[in-house]
C-alpha cells in the first residue's frame, strides 16, 4: 500500500490533485492530509509517507516558493510525477440558502482576488470574510445560518453538503496549479519526460549566460526558469530550471554534466512523466 499525502484539510485542489493522480493506477493507496506544505514534505523526508502531492505553481501567482526551497535546500528528495488542474472557482451556499439574505462572502485571500468582479456586480455589499483556506471557507458556511458563502471547489462543495450557486466564477479562466509528487526516487523514463534543476551560478560576468547555453548546444528545450534567493549571501540566487527530456536521454545526460561542472551549486530534482491531461 502507497501512503500519499496532500495539504489539506478535506475539499483543497491539492486533494482534487491527489485523486486525480491515483485514478486508474493499478497500485492501492492510503490518503493523509497535512497542515502545510513544509509538514507534506518532511513526512516524505522522515518516510511517513511514500509522496506527496504539493503545489509547485500557479498559472497567475507564479512559483510556490516554499516548495521550491525545501526541494532545493531542506530535503533530498525527487519529483516522481506531475498534476496540473484548472483551478475553477464556484460560490458555494448551504443547502436552502435564499441568496437573497447573504450577507459574507469567506474565502482565502487568493480565491477572493481572482474572484473580484463577480463580488462586485453580484454581492456588492457583502462583507469580505478571509480564511486560512478555501475548504475551511466551505466548512464555515456549512455550520452557518445561511447568510454565509464561500468560494471554493466542487470538491469541498461535496465534501462538506453544500450547493453550488454559481460555477466558474473566477475573472481568468486560465487558472492552473502544478502539483509535484514528491518521493524518495524519481520515475523511469518513459519518452515523454521533463527534467528539473536547481543551481546557483558563480559570480562573475556571463557565468548564468555560459550555463544556460549549454542547453542551446545540445539543442535541449527549456520549458520554466525560476528564480529564488540563496539565503546565504545578498545578491545570490538559485534558479530552477525544467527542461524538457529524460536524465537517461544521452543528449540531456552531457548537457547536465556540463552544467555541474560550471556551477557553484547543483541539485537534480528528478525525471519524471510530463502530465497529460485537462
Amino acid at each position: 500500500m502507497i501512503k500519499i499525502g496532500y495539504l489539506g484539510p478535506k475539499g483543497t485542489f491539492s486533494q482534487e490533485a491527489t485523486l486525480k493522480y491515483i485514478e486508474g493506477r493499478n497500485d492501492k493507496y492510503d490518503i493523509y492530509e497535512y497542515n502545510g506544505i513544509s509538514d507534506l514534505i518532511l513526512a516524505v523526508q522522515n518516510k511517513e509517507i511514500d509522496e506527496a502531492m504539493a503545489p509547485i505553481e500557479n498559472s497567475l501567482e507564479g512559483a510556490i516558493n516554499v516548495t521550491l526551497d525545501m526541494l532545493a535546500i531542506d530535503v533530498d528528495l525527487k519529483i516522481k510525477g506531475e498534476v496540473v488542474i484548472l483551478v475553477k472557482q464556484n460560490l458555494l451556499i448551504k443547502k436552502g440558502t435564499d441568496p437573497k439574505k447573504i450577507d459574507c462572502i469567506i474565502s482565502h485571500p487568493q480565491p477572493i482576488g481572482q474572484c473580484r468582479k463577480y463580488i462586485n456586480e453580484k454581492f456588492p455589499n457583502a462583507h469580505i470574510k478571509y480564511v486560512y483556506s478555501t475548504a475551511g471557507a466551505a466548512e464555515e458556511v456549512a455550520k452557518g445560518d445561511g447568510s454565509l458563502a464561500a468560494i471554493g471547489s466542487s470538491i469541498a462543495a461535496k465534501v462538506y453538503g453544500l450547493d453550488i450557486l454559481n460555477e466558474s466564477i473566477q475573472d481568468n479562466d486560465n487558472n492552473h496549479t502544478r502539483f509535484a509528487v514528491i518521493s524518495q526516487s524519481d520515475s523511469e523514463r518513459t519518452g515523454d519526460d521533463k527534467t528539473s534543476i536547481a543551481f546557483s551560478s558563480e559570480d562573475k560576468p556571463g557565468s548564468l549566460y555560459r550555463i544556460l547555453d549549454i542547453f542551446n548546444l545540445w539543442d535541449i528545450n527549456m520549458t520554466r526558469i525560476e528564480s529564488r534567493p540563496a539565503k546565504n549571501k545578498l545578491g545570490r540566487y538559485i534558479f530552477f530550471i525544467d527542461i524538457s527530456g529524460h536524465r537517461e536521454d544521452e543528449d540531456l545526460k552531457n548537457a547536465l554534466t556540463m552544467v555541474t561542472r560550471k556551477t557553484s551549486f547543483y541539485k537534480f530534482l528528478g525525471s519524471y512523466p510530463v502530465f497529460k491531461g485537462n
